[in-house]
């Protein structure tokens, strides 16, 4: 029994030793070769997201085509047609929509979102910088999402190349008013005509995006949606002495396929050459606590595809052809969202979308804890307060196994002298020594290992703690009291970490003292050990191990004296 004891001893500092030795190699091991490209296209590399999506005729006679989904260059429009130019054009005219949670820049070429600000999201708290998703100023962060129409070969289309009219420069969401609709024009002088509407509501990120497509020629028109999110993202850099969680944080493409969730990788070959039809999915653009997503009609059947080059890569949903019969018009549908991860808000666009905020293989664990906390929020109305009160209710449903557990640690300190006896009375035969010890705990009804029980069951809850605050964005920059005003990053002057290792500390004293020398210097180091380690943890998540921990010492000691007052009584 005592080397099973030392085994779980060694399995704990050997799991400290490993994270932070695996730390450090993602930190400061060696990093893979970047991509690069033709030095003769490094003046202006190539626009992996320019291309319009391939449509097939519509009709059997045509002539053949590329198979559907791949990318072509578009075909010119026909004389008469709207004019087309590159959404990067100098002379590009573009439109600014301000809500009440939202600025966005709208390029007049295609349509395409250029620019995004989250005013009520600061980088840095307590700055004015907000933090901004798309933009096109730094070729080495571009990120944009294009939409549009793509038509057959020969017919001209509002894709995101085209040009759009606009009745202002200019659109806000004023007091009292709910809804914001933002038309653009387009044209192609010959009777067909498309107003494409972005529909934004009062507090929402969730946005909406209608075509009206107007044919008033004596010909049928054919079209098909698509939306394309396009970004370079570069390699952020980690240092375990400069915290950064947003390095911690997936970032780039992730799709739902209709059945499952899937986080892809630009370094993937399978990945970066996706291409697959998809009922009720949807395509996502992540980095730490935003995204951007499309979640097109779920009743139209779509084509996923993904171009990568180097750390660019463009991520498409085209929708199937629509015909839309002489004289007649019709109104295409799809949801857009441009901002923080709120569940609340991304689960309204799809049940699946909230799957962005990315708890990894404890979202079992994960979201029901989520749940928890934001309810406990809604009440006390502080995150940090939220953290107590959730930890309290944890600690009441283990309380039994904690019980037991801790009665059985309780009946060891009281069997310490009598150990003790015994390794001075065998201390030269270990084999006798484990034998009298085994009977001493057989006899007494002690199970030594009862103690390690209730931290095993704990780690999972504490790893699923530590991923509901690295990945929720409810709790970015959430202040608690005093010097801790950001839960989500590391506290400044380390006051909880050190907490943690003294109530670490005094939980040992608590608990009987090991028998083996070894055990017991391993036992002193491990306040040390956790107290370094939890430094680089969020400070919400040692706030949570502080108050398991002091309601730990309170629930042993409160078993050491009743276990004292009943042995008291049995001896009167």
């Amino acid at each position: 029994m005592t080397n099973n004891i030392r085994v779980f001893l060694w399995l704990a500092v050997g799991l400290a030793l490993w994270l932070n030795y695996s730390q450090w190699q993602i930190d400061y091991g060696a990093k893979p070769a970047a991509t690069t490209t033709d030095n003769a296209s490094a003046s202006k590399p190539a626009d992996i997201g320019d291309t319009v999506p391939h449509v097939d005729q519509p009709t059997a006679n045509a002539p053949a085509a590329a198979p559907s989904g791949a990318d072509v260059p578009v075909a010119p429009a026909p004389q008469g047609a709207a004019p087309t130019a590159d959404v990067e054009s100098s002379t590009d005219r573009k439109i600014r929509v301000t809500t009440d949670v939202l600025i966005l820049d709208i390029s007049l070429t295609g349509g395409t979102l250029v620019h995004a600000e989250l005013p009520g999201y600061p980088i840095v708290k307590g700055e004015a910088a907000p933090v901004v998703l798309f933009q096109t100023s730094d070729p080495a962060t571009s990120y944009v999402m294009r939409t549009g129409l793509a038509s057959p070969k020969g017919i001209s289309a509002p894709n995101h190349q085209a040009q759009f009219t606009a009745t202002a420069d200019s659109y806000s969401l004023a007091p009292g008013q709910d809804e914001l609709r933002v038309p653009l024009t387009w044209t192609d002088g010959q009777g067909i005509t498309v107003t494409k509407t972005f529909v934004f509501k009062r507090s929402l990120f969730v946005f909406d995006l209608e075509y009206d497509i107007q044919n008033a020629t004596q010909a049928p028109y054919y079209a098909q949606p698509y939306t394309r999110i396009q970004r370079t993202d570069p390699v952020i850099e980690r240092s375990i002495f400069t915290f950064k969680a947003e390095a911690y944080a997936f970032r780039g493409p992730a799709i739902y396929d209709g059945a499952k969730y899937r986080k892809l990788k630009l370094d993937n070959k399978e990945d970066a050459a996706l291409n697959i039809d998809v009922t009720k999915g949807w395509i996502a653009g992540l980095q730490h606590h935003f995204v951007s997503a499309v979640v097109p009609d779920p009743a139209d059947p779509q084509k996923f595809t993904m171009v990568v080059k180097g750390r660019e890569y463009a991520l498409t949903t085209l929708g199937s052809l629509q015909t839309v019969a002489p004289g007649t018009h019709k109104v295409l549908k799809e949801g857009l969202f441009v901002g923080p991860k709120l569940q609340n808000q991304l689960e309204t666009m799809h049940p699946e979308l909230s799957r962005v905020a990315d708890y990894g293989a404890l979202t079992l664990l994960s979201k029901p804890l989520f749940w928890l906390l934001e309810h406990a929020h809604s009440i006390v109305k502080n995150w940090g307060l939220a953290i107590i009160f959730v930890t309290f209710l944890l600690k009441l449903l283990f309380y039994p196994l904690a019980q037991k557990a801790g009665r059985s640690m309780a009946r060891m300190r009281t069997l310490a002298p009598r150990m003790k006896a015994l390794q001075e009375q065998y201390k030269d035969d270990r084999s006798k020594l484990g034998q009298a010890t085994m009977e001493l705990y057989k006899q007494e009804k002690v199970n030594p290992l009862a103690g390690c029980l209730p931290m095993l069951i704990q780690m999972p809850v504490f790893l699923a703690f530590y991923w509901v605050l690295l990945e929720s964005v409810e709790m970015r920059q959430a202040p608690f009291f005093g010097w801790i005003n950001d839960l989500s990053a590391r506290d400044p002057f380390f006051i909880l970490p050190v907490l943690n290792a003294l109530a670490m500390w005094g939980q040992s004293k608590l608990n009987p003292p090991p028998p083996d020398p070894v055990q017991a210097r391993i036992f002193q180091m491990m306040p040390i050990v956790f107290g370094v380690m939890f430094a680089l943890f969020p400070a919400g998540l040692v706030l949570y191990w502080v108050t398991n921990t002091g309601l730990t010492i309170l629930q042993q000691w409160n078993i050491n004296r009743t276990l004292a007052a009943e042995d008291a009584a049995r001896k009167r």
